[in-house]
């Protein structure tokens, strides 16, 4: 049987990408012994920084994961300034080889990281020094480590968020196959925990459907937000030099500029806004996975969960144990914690930026993570989620979950609605006590509870059964399997745009 890894490896492109690269940057390319002489902002500072220090302050073991962003910002950065005259254009052209080759060595792991130079973006430039000499110390021209981390968090969480995207597109695919399959299978709806009314099975994953289109919308709102340039803000006022933001912000793919060189530093809400997100769509998920666990249980063995998504146990053979839908219910509190982490890191800054946004990153980048695997784990269970009809529909009918169409049915016979709720209730109590099923009453029985013959007649048997119920609700949003298709294809026409 294939392990959880091995079916995550399967399923997510980008779950493996992330695998090897950091097993790439672990083997191959470890981090080298700092020393004072290895920083480049030793101009300042009259004593060398202790090395508690270097290690405590360092980003570089998690930042660098960005490299590919920053090289991007660079290469933009650097046309830009060939285009103003600060750099010549051959200039321009040598910084943007020597980028080229940094982003191949560490494609490769043949990159030198350093604590010493503390981030991704004093590595890489150290390293284009190396490469082409003075004209490397060129490219900061104009620009901050402050804008410029903005700029590539910005970039990256955008990447980060198309890929997102691209996972939930199936995924709402395969809820609408797996409604449309389900469209008239009859199942308990609950509240409480409760059997409450009978609703179709395809009702209920299109109710999962609705939580995942919400998340989407929403992951895509956030994008518009990401995606604006605070490069060219500089450390916190602008720059001196007459710096074609807009040319930047074309050839990055940003829609507009941050507006003000103070915010555009020192604000992390875009991130924030993204944890928001992707807290609520581990909570929807968390609430899916809640159910698929206690509806592939023993006891309600509504569904069952393809094996390669399950675990057995080191002592009890028959144990088949829903591990991946319990871990994404598990994973659901360290997204949500590092929202928490995230509004909390922001609420004391004052203007501009502090070195506390440091520590913005790994609580950004996990929840990145941890969302793309869940999603990636939920296409390949949803799809090869199996139905149980039978026991559904046994569990619908055993339930008074049509205690409510009783009713309505004496209402549409004239009763007021209190006094037909008191009728059916007092009908329940009875039904409870002698272990029976409403649709097991007879017909003189039911009219001697609800009022006689004018008010009760043959057609009650109709209502009492849980398809009877289903197919009354056949308005939009309702259960009813003819319903259940209409918003199917509404769905359908909904994820064109």
């Amino acid at each position: 049987m294939p392990s959880l890894r091995a079916g995550l490896l399967i399923y997510s492109p980008l779950f493996l990408t992330d695998h090897r690269f950091q097993k790439k940057r672990t083997t191959k390319t470890p981090m080298t012994t700092p020393t004072a002489s290895d920083s480049l902002l030793v101009g300042r500072l009259q004593e060398a920084t202790d090395q508690f220090v270097l290690e405590f302050t360092a980003s570089v073991n998690f930042d660098r994961r960005m490299y590919s962003q920053d090289i991007r910002g660079s290469v933009a950065h650097a046309r830009m300034l060939a285009a103003i005259g600060v750099l010549t254009r051959d200039e321009a052209a040598r910084i943007v080889a020597g980028l080229e080759t940094i982003h191949k060595e560490i494609d490769s792991g043949a990159f030198e990281w350093k604590v010493a130079l503390e981030d991704v973006h004093m590595n890489i430039e150290s390293r284009l020094t190396d490469l082409i000499g003075d004209t490397g110390k060129k490219l900061h021209t104009g620009r901050s480590r402050n804008d410029q981390v903005a700029t590539d968090i910005r970039l990256y969480l955008r990447d980060s968020i198309d890929r997102i995207d691209a996972l939930m597109s199936p995924l709402l695919d395969a809820l609408l196959a797996k409604a449309a399959e389900h469209a008239d299978t009859i199942m308990p709806g609950f509240t409480h925990l409760q059997p409450a009314q009978p609703v179709t099975f395809g009702h209920h994953l299109l109710a999962w459907f609705e939580m995942l289109l919400r998340d989407r919308e929403r992951l895509r709102d956030c994008r518009r937000r990401v995606n604006r340039l605070p490069l060219g803000s500089a450390a916190l006022a602008g720059s001196t030099f007459p710096l074609k933001r807009e040319q930047v912000a074309e050839e990055l793919g940003f829609d507009t500029l941050c507006e003000n060189s103070l915010d555009a530093v020192s604000d992390r809400d875009f991130a924030i806004e993204f944890a928001a997100v992707a807290s609520l769509a581990m909570v929807h998920f968390s609430r899916w996975c809640e159910e698929m666990i206690i509806w592939a249980s023993q006891q309600f063995q509504f569904v069952s969960l393809p094996d390669r998504f399950c675990t057995g146990s080191s002592i009890m053979p028959q144990k088949k144990n829903p591990d991946v839908p319990e871990l994404i219910r598990g994973k659901t509190g360290r997204v949500t914690g590092h929202l928490m982490s995230l509004l909390t890191l922001m609420k004391g800054q004052p203007l501009a930026y502090n070195k506390d946004n440091q520590e913005d990153k790994e609580p950004l980048f996990d929840s990145i993570d941890t969302l793309s695997n869940c999603l990636t784990a939920l296409n390949g269970l949803i799809p090869n989620l199996e139905a149980n009809r039978e026991n559904m529909a046994a569990a619908a009918i055993n339930g008074y979950t049509t205690a409510t169409d009783l009713a309505d049915y004496l209402v549409k016979r004239g009763m007021p609605f209190r006094d037909a709720h008191h009728v059916v209730g007092r009908v329940v109590a009875r039904a409870v006590k002698e272990r029976r099923q409403l649709h097991e009453f007879s017909l003189p029985e039911l009219q001697a509870e609800g009022g006689g013959a004018n008010a009760v007649s043959a057609d009650v048997f109709d209502v009492l059964q849980p398809i009877g119920s289903a197919n009354a609700r056949s308005h939009t949003g309702g259960t009813a399997p003819a319903a259940v298709r209409s918003a199917i294809e509404r769905a359908k026409q909904r994820l064109q745009i």
